[in-house]
């Protein structure tokens, strides 16, 4: 049998470390239905975790299901997380998908990317996020900024673009870590390989890794 190419055996070692330092890695948005989710991740668009965590908890009391975000006014929405970024597209997003949720679905949220893809505020990363945490189906990697970020740092793909990100990673990353992988990335990116100055030093990948845009580090 031939052997893999020098740098995918790299990324596949690079992958089983990861997923070994961070087992418990999981979603970062506090939900408890599936119509919490979609709420939560439209409203987290450019904003902090800890933001959107900080507003769903009076939000989701008040709101339950897709009738209540449909029939609700963009200003009484707004209210509740105004802390947010955007809060007033996100409102008007929240409001619109919900309509499209009641009268098409009657309610429920849909479980294949196409019809979420659908829906206002909700892309293909989104979608993904929705059908892994709501209905553990697995059909791709969910492709947010760290993902971008350390894919290309660590040299598991020399893409920009999400969807061809998302195809690269696929091509290296064992399935069974697909639903949990943006999040083994996310943990690592907070933990060591930070946004602005990553810390090297301390890196377990620090053999393998070709700091790719790395120009410095602690």
């Amino acid at each position: 049998m031939p052997q893999k190419p020098p740098a995918e055996n790299a990324s596949r070692k690079a992958i089983e470390l990861l997923a070994e330092e961070y087992p418990n890695a999981k979603y970062y948005l506090n939900f408890s239905t599936p119509t919490d989710l979609v709420v939560a991740a439209i409203i987290s668009a450019q904003t902090r975790d800890e933001v959107v965590n900080s507003v769903t908890p009076e939000l989701f009391k008040k709101f339950k299901t897709a009738k209540d975000y449909a029939n609700a006014d963009v200003n009484q929405l707004v209210a509740y997380i105004k802390k947010v970024s955007f809060s007033g597209n996100k409102a008007k997003n929240i409001i619109a998908a919900c309509k499209i949720l009641q009268e098409k679905y009657k309610g429920r949220i849909p479980d294949n990317i196409e019809e979420l893809m659908d829906l206002p505020g909700i892309g293909k990363k989104t979608a993904n996020t929705i059908l892994i945490n709501a209905y553990g189906i697995v059909n791709g990697i969910p492709v947010d900024t760290w993902v971008i970020k350390l894919s290309n740092r660590i040299g598991l793909s020399i893409n920009k673009d999400p969807d061809k990100i998302e195809q690269d990673l696929m091509k290296v990353v064992d399935k069974k870590y697909w639903g949990k992988f943006a999040y083994i990335l996310k943990s690592h990116g907070k933990k060591i390989c930070q946004s602005q100055v990553p810390i090297c030093s301390k890196c377990l990948l620090s053999k393998l890794c070709p700091r790719n845009g790395v120009t410095k580090s602690a």
